[in-house]
């Protein structure tokens, strides 16, 4: 599993300046294959209501979940999972862990300005 998180950094140092890692995460969760994963899930993966509507005369929210304070596992069973919520996306293995890496690394940042 950490091997699968060292990945993005062990291509960017391949790759030298090309594109970063972190260009390349946010480039990939903004429109991996469509529409982005923030649509959804917002601009740092914090969940967010996508839709508000009412179904006998009681309102209900359409949410997607924070997805950037889950564990790699967690991760990558959401994307083995069927929903006629979420597109399938057809990620390989290597986009998933720079979407993780992206995810993560903002929500440790975001943490650590807390404190």
């Amino acid at each position: 599993m950490r091997l699968l998180i060292m990945i993005p950094m062990l291509l960017s140092a391949l790759y030298g300046d090309f594109i970063t890692t972190d260009e390349y995460a946010k480039m990939l969760y903004k429109n991996p294959r469509g529409i982005g994963c923030d649509k959804c899930h917002g601009e740092h993966g914090e969940g967010m209501v996508i839709s508000i509507y009412v179904k006998d005369g009681k309102e209900y929210e359409l949410k997607a979940p924070r997805i950037n304070n889950i564990s790699m596992k967690k991760f990558l069973a959401a994307f083995k999972k069927r929903s006629d919520l979420m597109p399938e996306y057809y990620l390989t293995t290597e986009e998933k862990a720079h979407l993780y890496y992206y995810l993560t690394k903002d929500s440790k940042k975001e943490n650590s300005d807390e404190n």
